[in-house]
């Protein structure tokens, strides 16, 4: 989903040429990916990676132990940041559609770790829903809560105070109160916004947005694309460079 025009004024942040350069292309497959017609298949086909291409944007793979809002290893291969929105409908059918088999292929051998960016643009209650799922996380539920939020049809029912507070029920978080509290405090909003920064100094201007160790992904993307970007990217961590592949190619755009 496309960014709101108020949401732009955000001052972008940059980290280094590298990720200027993955801002500048995660800035383009959003537009490609909100544009009129079938989106990208992904960015820079026409280029495989290789070992240095997006090493700077790779870092902000934060890689911490004990992430509560990351799944798989802290020494995969591959790191996944996913930039979303709780209000997002292409970030729940990633959610439903793509990321258990993405678990189910990748994660669990190791090869594999998923990292949760909270980049809410759809205004307050989008701002609420990443609280609660940072409170959520506080008690080692963010997955079930995540996994409830974007379950079919959840999103109808918005994210008032009293629908989080259902949503924290149905995910299993314990301690209630301490949910509320962690959901209204500075320590909330300090984290939500770390993850917005970030977001918004790579151009990002479309949920769901991704690095694929650094290299950037937007919008409704196949399964495929992450599948062969997740499959390049391992062989670069191995070798140092990528292995050629035609499972990757470029969708022509009619409308331009």
């Amino acid at each position: 989903m496309p960014l709101p025009q108020k949401s732009r004024s955000k001052k972008p942040l940059l980290y280094g040429s590298a990720v200027a350069l993955a801002a500048a292309l995660l800035g383009y497959a959003s537009y490609r990916a909100t544009a009129p017609g079938p989106p990208p298949a992904s960015v820079g086909e026409s280029a495989r990676p290789d070992a240095g291409e997006y090493s700077e944007a790779a870092k902000l793979a934060r890689r911490e132990p004990g992430d509560p809002l990351a799944l798989g290893r802290t020494d995969a291969l591959v790191v996944l940041v996913e930039y979303g929105d709780f209000q997002c409908g292409y970030c729940g059918k990633f959610a439903r559609d793509t990321e258990p088999d993405l678990v189910d292929a990748y994660v669990a051998d190791g090869t594999l770790r998923i990292e949760w960016r909270n980049f809410p643009i759809f205004g307050e209650e989008s701002e609420a829903a990443a609280r609660a799922a940072w409170a959520a996380g506080r008690q080692k539920r963010f997955w079930e809560f995540h996994r409830a939020a974007y379950a079919e049809g959840a999103q109808e029912k918005g994210f008032g105070p009293e629908r989080l507070t259902a949503l924290a029920k149905e995910a299993g978080v314990k301690d209630l109160n301490r949910f509320a509290r962690d959901l209204d405090s500075a320590a909330a909003a300090e984290a939500v916004g770390r993850d917005q920064a970030e977001a918004y100094g790579l151009g990002a201007s479309s949920t769901p947005s991704f690095l694929v160790n650094g290299r950037p992904l937007a919008g409704a993307q196949p399964d495929a694309t992450f599948t062969s970007a997740i499959e390049e990217a391992a062989e670069v961590a191995r070798t140092g460079s990528a292995a050629p592949t035609e499972s990757v190619t470029p969708v022509a755009n009619p409308a331009g």
